[in-house]
């Protein structure tokens, strides 16, 4: 795109760059990607991010990389120039041009307004102290973590949707957290007695201290905030203090330059303000007497808007504009399922219907009114949210169904009844994804248009479900219900086994969250159906806390599958076969002489050449086990885990030692990865190999971590597969030195040991998460592979034990890892 091109069109520019200004400006790029040239002036130094996404941030669950909506790379193909961390400081309406604090003054043909809102600050002695902050956006977390770091008692003001996640947030990194909440309960706006009683006693639970009824006098302290003074004279402890009580729209800059304010910017239903060449969109703006903090209004605002701007020219092009908007809630702390929507305070007009089950933690309230459902609260499961709010926005007449209406629409259904029958139910402009506003009608459209197949699909295509991740569930039931019989569920919304509604992904992230470090443990934080498990979770279960907590969770022998109990595999016939470990393929004389001694002194009556260059010794009765084992280890052996998801074997070739076309020692390396890397417990068995040229006489290019020796280094690849689904290795880096192979080697397999589902290959991990992504994580991030491949070593000397010598009641050899250089 020529400059000449963009200088010919309309001038947009847009102060703000959260998510209501870019929301709009993605539906005019969607409408007419050539009709503006765009500027945004951010006051922020930052991209575009997801503020809802800053709990889940400040509790650690995600990075700020996690969050970001909108990265340069957008701004530059879409020919949008962004100055971020420059304000707008004046507008003049009657030059047609804002001023920035950079001294910039830049005209327009169109104006948004979409400065959002700022946190209220309730008026007591003592919010000028250091450690009092807001919560409202990533230099407010930043300002919270690092208090964290240095500090213990924190107190939020505010038991609303916003101070309660900041109190999780802070309880997740460590802190000793009080809530102080001046009404009787919690998320009095959105939740009845009853689900606040609930909510309360949850966090409680999980080490968060509530005080309703408080009333803040004053902060105290001299320089940093050191206490909460209550009016009722009580002194909370406080090293840092969050004040989550509200936010203020932020309409000075319009106030200033003559615009109709009241609460809020005064726009109409196509986002007008009194100035008919400025438009407002998101928190600063108030819309038939009503100002919205919640992300779903600002998104149907900004479509409003887009149509206005692109299809506005005439009376009625723009369509009915935004007409207000019902909203709902849920609350993002993980582990707490909540919903809440409508007026749920009832009346004598209304009727209520409730469903309480204690044991469950489930408290479900449906309020009618004429047959209609006017308000809902859903605590401990809210999977039927979008329903029941879907029916309460279209006013849809509920009589018929109302003695089966709380228990959901697969029960209301009938002899229908559809497990999908939840969306299926929903309008095509019903909200799947609260966090990227993305309807029921965005997701089929693109499931039929571009032929997704799975939620990852959709992820990447819509951005529904890329969040928060609460609403997956139905983004996998709208696959279903379109797809119908062509649907096959993916692995990652399965449930690890029938004991648990759990995926392997939501296990793996709860036992980090909580610090869950037993498998007794894990089953009763979440509510595991069965008291013991079974065969099929037990070992996945074992597998993430060894993974997670090396040194502190001792591996529980009986949550492993036979063959690792055993250290041997077992045999159609019942016996077992054994295979010492040789290093990198390599052997000497004293090895095969103890193995030939063992195979006479047990009569094993078969002895095979394995494809990893070692040697297997078949039908041996599981009681001679334990004395084939001790007789090897005597000579050196130790186990080569042919039995185990672990590293399996390093095969190669004879390299530049004696091949005439080897450029690099082959041999060396594979001994010096195997060294480093034997003994490491693996989501799936893992293999390696080294080629010493390209002709690959190793077959590494097969292997989940292979190396190509050439000239001038080493070519490293990753995710191949030799099994009954073949898959070539993806190009990983070019190295310049085995010490680099050998990082580079640590750092991949730990993503793959910390990320991957348990008996998940590194071949459809890497086809699941991207081969672009495992190189950010480890060749473009030098920092994250350098802590990668020290956690793998820390575990390393924790896991290299063999279990050989343990039988034997000898120490294992010395094959320590190796240290990395840098």
């Amino acid at each position: 795109m020529t400059e000449d091109m963009i200088m010919t069109r309309k001038k947009l520019v847009v102060i703000g760059n959260g998510m209501a200004g870019m929301r709009t400006v993605e539906e005019i790029l969607d409408r007419d990607a050539e009709k503006f040239a765009v500027t945004v002036f951010g006051a922020e130094p930052r991209e575009n991010y997801n503020r809802i996404m800053l709990s889940p941030v400040l509790s650690g669950e995600k990075n700020y990389e996690d969050i970001v909506i909108n990265d340069q790379q957008w701004y530059a193909q879409n020919a949008i120039t962004l100055y971020s961390g420059e304000d707008v400081i004046a507008i003049d309406r009657q030059a047609h041009c804002v001023k920035t604090s950079a001294g910039r003054t830049m005209p327009y043909d169109a104006l948004i307004i979409a400065t959002g809102s700022s946190p209220f600050m309730i008026k007591v002695p003592g919010t000028d102290l250091d450690g009092v902050t807001t919560f409202r956006d990533m230099d407010d977390v930043e300002r919270m973590a690092d208090a964290a770091r240095s500090h213990q008692n924190a107190v939020v003001i505010g038991g609303g949707l916003l101070g309660l996640e900041a109190a999780y947030g802070l309880r997740q990194r460590g802190m000793e957290v009080t809530v102080l909440h001046l009404m009787d309960t919690l998320m009095e706006r959105q939740l009845d007695e009853a689900g606040g009683y609930l909510l309360r006693r949850e966090l409680e639970n999980r080490g968060i201290r509530v005080i309703t009824q408080a009333d803040t006098a004053a902060l105290i302290g001299k320089s940093r905030v050191e206490a909460v003074r209550l009016k009722d004279g009580r002194e909370i402890p406080a090293d840092l203090v969050v004040m989550a009580v509200g936010i203020v729209p932020n309409a000075a800059l319009a106030r200033d330059c003559g615009l109709t304010v009241e609460r809020g910017i005064v726009v109409d239903d196509h986002m007008t303000t009194s100035d008919p060449d400025v438009f407002a969109v998101g928190e600063c703006v108030q819309h038939r007497g009503q100002t919205y903090g919640l992300v779903a209004p600002l998104y149907e605002m900004g479509k409003a808007l887009a149509d206005r701007l692109c299809r506005g020219d005439e009376p009625g092009d723009a369509g009915p504009g935004y007409q207000g908007s019902v909203t709902s809630t849920k609350l993002k702390v993980s582990g707490v399922d909540l919903f809440s929507a409508g007026d749920f305070n009832g009346g004598d007009a209304c009727e209520d219907i409730v469903l309480r089950d204690a044991a469950r933690g489930v408290y479900k309230r449906i309020v009618l009114k004429d047959g209609k459902i006017a308000g809902a609260v859903l605590y401990g499961d809210a999977g039927d949210g979008s329903w029941y709010f879907q029916m309460l926005k279209e006013g849809a007449d509920v009589s018929e169904i109302r003695d089966t209406l709380i228990f959901g629409p697969e029960f209301s259904a009938g002899e229908n009844a559809d497990p999908n029958a939840a969306v299926a139910a929903l309008g095509m402009d019903a909200e799947i994804c609260g966090c990227n506003g993305v309807s029921k009608g965005d997701i089929v459209g693109a499931i039929i248009e571009h032929g997704l197949e799975s939620v990852e699909d959709v992820r990447a295509k819509t951005k529904a479900s890329g969040s928060c991740g609460s609403c997956a569930g139905l983004v996998e039931s709208l696959l279903a219900h379109t797809l119908g019989d062509a649907f096959v569920a993916g692995p990652a919304l399965k449930p690890i086994c029938p004991c648990t509604t759990h995926t392997h992904d939501d296990v793996r992230h709860l036992i980090r969250l909580h610090n869950l470090k037993s498998i007794p443990a894990v089953m009763q934080a979440l509510e595991w159906k069965s008291p013991n498990g079974c065969a099929a979770c037990r070992p996945a279960l074992n597998y993430y806390l060894l993974c997670d907590w090396p040194g502190e969770y001792t591996d529980d022998n009986q949550s492993r599958f036979v063959n690792e109990r055993l250290h041997a595999n077992i045999q159609k016939d019942g016996t077992y076969s054994v295979v010492p470990r040789m290093w990198g393929g390599v052997t000497t004389a004293k090895e095969l002489r103890a193995i030939a001694d063992v195979v006479d002194k047990f009569a094993i009556p078969s002895v095979k050449l394995t494809g990893g260059q070692r040697i297997d010794l078949f039908g041996i009765p599981k009681e001679q086990l334990p004395a084939i084992w001790t007789d090897l280890n005597k000579a050196g052996m130790v186990s080569g885990h042919a039995y185990g998801k672990a590293l399996r074997t390093v095969k190669t070739c004879v390299g530049n030692t004696w091949c005439r076309f080897g450029t690099q020692d082959a041999m060396d390396l594979g001994i010096q990865l195997e060294k480093l890397s034997w003994g490491s417990w693996t989501p799936h068995k893992f293999k390696m190999a080294v080629s010493g040229c390209p002709r690959n006489c190793a077959e590494a290019t097969i292997k989940d971590f292979a190396v190509i020796s050439v000239d001038s280094g080493f070519e490293l690849y990753v995710g191949g597969n030799g099994g009954i689904t073949v898959r070539v290795t993806d190009l990983l880096c070019k190295v310049a030195t085995s010490d680099d192979v050998l990082e580079y080697c640590a750092a991949f397999m730990q993503l793959y040991r910390e990320q991957a589902r348990y008996l998940e290959r590194t071949a459809p991990w890497i086809e699941r998460v991207g081969i672009g992504y495992v190189k950010a994580e480890i060749v473009d991030d030098e920092a994250g592979r350098k802590a990668l491949a020290e956690r793998f070593l820390r575990s390393q000397k924790i896991a290299q034990n063999d279990p050989w010598a343990q039988h034997a009641g000898a120490d294992t050899p010395e094959f320590q890892p190796l240290k990395l250089v840098g």
